[in-house]
């Protein structure tokens, strides 16, 4: 029989063995919490891709082929992580970056980049019916440096619009899966060697949390080092800005016929940083007729030195704008044809950027449209230039309305202009206002909401003229005259109430048997539009057009807009 000491061992014994287990257990729970990543790698046999440090291998549709010493990646990827409106477009490829607009022979290796012809050193293969584009000729389409690991066959790709860091291990070390000393190492780095500080949104919030940085080590590994052991930091370059308006657009138009000049305009007009004058217009041939000479060099002068950007309208006006426009959407030459002329156009003439203004369009022409700005947008970047691409309201007409994919212009150019006006036009055989508060709300939601713009991107423009409408007994619409708000006059027998819905002045009054009614654009009117683009936060505000508003107008659009 045991002794009470004995039993008193054993207990002490099962005691200490169960607490082995639990801290054991406490350890374990410990390790897993702050390293969940504890996971056999998986191996990987074919070449990786790292891109601006993220490894998107396992994302790639198609391996990542390696002939005679040089890489490809198939077009689909390249529509997956370069550019999303490459296109097959039979004997060529067409591709386009933030900078660059390319055309790759399938055949040679002749390739056209911003309309210059140059040779890529390997051409394009095809494999089972998939094209493949040499990575290393791909870099002086899409501006990116490309580096190759041979000890872990990866490929590491870095934009060169982003902000690139690097630094220096102080000692030997390892790179770490999570920001712990807990966690696996995913790679170990020399002294000396050269390493990559990923500059992801978690950059400042790492290092104030724990001291940890996100990084990438020379052989394209992702993972954390303590910044203390990192020396030498160095930004090889940063984020790639353009030279964009600051705070609110306000433009003003500045109409004038191909008959006419450019008007001579001296001073300064607070409420504006942006003049539009008419200076290009499309002709029949492809080509623009240009209406600057010397009083267009005149008014960019007098434009650039009170502080304004010149965004000339390009418009389709004066052509008959389904046909002629249709024949210069139709192929990349005649596209390209069209954006050369317009490259030496704001170059030659020393303009910050352009309006597109084209109206009066098939709707089986959308697409083609879309491909003219999606080439014609880098070749503006790359000048530092402004693409502003003018549309009218959603869900109209075919020809008036339907013709323009929003979206999709909302992505590829720095602004997308709504025309807020001609609510109701002349032709309408009821009276109605150009342009009420409540119509142009509608149409920002549907511009946001259903279209998809960035509200970043988004301007909408009103008119500095209203309508005034004769109606017969019967309520139909007799004739309509346009009015400026300059030129507002009302009458003493009429009546005049404000309409809450459209935010304007509406008056009322007989002469005759014929009823007149007008829904006036005053400065209370205009003030109340501003209100729209500052609640929904838009880009900013146009304004159709100088010389028909009232002096006084500016002054509330400088507040609203706060601009100088």
């Amino acid at each position: 029989m045991k002794s009470k000491k004995e039993k008193e061992t054993k207990i002490l014994h099962a005691i200490r063995r169960s607490s082995i287990s639990i801290a054991g257990l406490l350890v374990i729970i410990f390790l897993i919490s702050v390293a969940p990543n504890y996971v056999k790698e998986e191996k990987v046999t074919k070449t990786k891709l790292v891109i601006n440090n993220t490894d998107v291998t396992n994302s790639l549709k198609n391996d990542i082929i390696k002939e005679n010493g040089t890489f490809y990646i198939s077009i689909d990827d390249l529509r997956n992580f370069f550019d999303q409106y490459i296109i097959d477009n039979g004997d060529y490829i067409i591709t386009t970056s933030d900078t660059k607009t390319a055309k790759i022979n399938k055949t040679s290796t002749m390739t056209t980049i911003n309309g210059a012809m140059t040779n890529f050193s390997e051409q394009v293969l095809n494999e089972n019916n998939t094209y493949y584009l040499p990575i290393e000729d791909m870099k002086n389409v899409y501006d990116y440096n490309y580096s190759y690991s041979d000890e872990n066959d990866a490929i590491m790709v870095d934009s060169l619009s982003r902000k690139f860091v690097d630094a220096t291990s102080s000692k030997n070390q390892s790179v770490k899966y999570a920001p712990t000393i807990f966690s696996k190492s995913v790679d170990k780095v020399k002294r000396g060697d050269k390493i990559v500080i990923i500059q992801d949104k978690d950059y400042q919030n790492d290092i104030l949390i724990n001291g940890w940085v996100k990084v990438r080590s020379p052989i394209g590994k992702i993972g954390y080092m303590k910044k203390s052991n990192l020396i030498n930091e160095e930004t090889v370059r940063d984020n790639l800005t353009q030279d964009k308006i600051d705070g609110k657009v306000s433009i003003a138009w500045d109409y004038f016929s191909t008959n006419e000049s450019a008007p001579s305009r001296t001073g300064r007009i607070d409420g504006i940083n942006v003049v539009s004058p008419s200076f290009y217009n499309l002709n029949q041939s492809g080509t623009i007729t240009k209406n600057v000479g010397d009083s267009g060099r005149n008014y960019i002068t007098w434009a650039h030195d009170n502080g304004y950007k010149v965004w000339p309208t390009f418009s389709n006006t004066f052509v008959n704008g389904l046909d002629d426009t249709s024949k210069l959407m139709q192929t990349f030459e005649t596209r390209e044809s069209l954006i050369n002329n317009i490259i030496e156009a704001v170059v030659s003439d020393d303009v910050d950027g352009i309006s597109i203004d084209f109206e009066n369009m098939y709707k089986e022409d959308k697409d083609k449209f879309s491909r003219f700005l999606i080439e014609l947008a880098p070749r503006m970047q790359d000048l530092n230039k402004t693409l502003a691409v003018i549309v009218t309201a959603p869900d109209g007409s075919d020809t008036w309305s339907l013709c323009y994919d929003r979206n999709t212009i909302g992505k590829v150019s720095d602004y997308v202009i709504f025309l807020g006006y001609d609510q109701t036009p002349a032709s309408s055989k009821v009276a109605e206002t150009t342009s009420g508060y409540n119509w142009q709300e509608l149409n920002i939601k549907k511009m946001l909401g259903q279209e998809g713009i960035p509200e970043n991107k988004l301007i909408v423009a009103s008119a500095f003229y209203t309508r005034l409408w004769k109606v017969d007994s019967n309520g139909n619409v007799v004739k309509s005259q346009v009015v400026n708000m300059n030129n507002v006059s009302i009458p003493s027998n009429a009546s005049k109430t404000w309409d809450d819905l459209r935010k304007q002045n509406y008056i009322e009054y007989k002469d005759g048997s014929y009823t007149y009614k007008m829904w006036i654009i005053d400065e209370e009117s205009i003030s109340c539009k501003l209100d729209l683009i500052n609640n929904y936060k838009l880009a900013g505000a146009g304004f159709w057009e100088l010389d028909r508003e009232t002096a006084g107008v500016w002054k509330i659009i400088s507040e609203k807009l706060e601009v100088k």
